[in-house]
């Protein structure tokens, strides 16, 4: 290539791509379905994630009962919580066995068993433990497990205030360190 070609070359203008009918057509039809398909699916999206950005608020402790109705013998309270899973708010009545152990502190044992989830009964055959009607799981009265179940009994966190016996979350046992 002699000079004279590649100076010849170098001032030859630039040629701009062209964008063809078709092309503009496809990058308009796109942009605009993009676009309302955004503002279908948006709403569908804040729908979804909007229950989990709401703050939680309340106490998670609800008051059951007098403390001086407790006793050293379990006794089974029913009391109601206020649940709120997504949009649907509901008062379910849970249960709970509360006694006093041997130094007067008051503790609330889950209802639970813990071998396939059916209801626990104090002392239902006389033998002073936690029975399970469903497949003979037995707990003490601290809620160890003494023959089928694989773990203790949950507890619930407890507080006693202003002559009042408090429930809060329900934890894994802690009586038996």
């Amino acid at each position: 290539m002699s000079n004279h070609e590649q100076h010849d070359s170098a001032h030859k203008p630039v040629q701009r791509k062209e964008m063809s009918r078709r092309q503009f057509l496809s990058y308009t039809l796109g942009g605009t379905t993009a676009f309302m398909m955004g503002g279908a699916v948006l709403p569908m999206v804040r729908f979804a994630v909007d229950p989990l950005l709401v703050k939680k608020t309340g106490s998670n402790f609800v008051k059951v009962v007098e403390e001086s109705k407790i006793t050293d013998e379990p006794q089974e309270f029913k009391f109601k919580i206020h649940q709120v899973d997504g949009w649907y708010e509901s008062d379910p009545e849970l249960s709970a066995w509360i006694s006093k152990d041997a130094n007067n502190n008051i503790f609330a044992l889950s209802p639970v068993c813990k071998h396939l989830g059916c209801t626990i009964a104090w002392n239902a055959k006389g033998k002073n433990e936690y029975d399970c009607p469903c497949h003979d799981a037995r707990y003490t009265k601290d809620g160890k497990n003494l023959a089928v179940a694989p773990k203790p009994l949950d507890e619930y966190e407890v507080k006693v205030e202003d002559g009042f016996v408090y429930v809060g979350p329900v934890r894994p046992n802690t009586r038996l360190g």
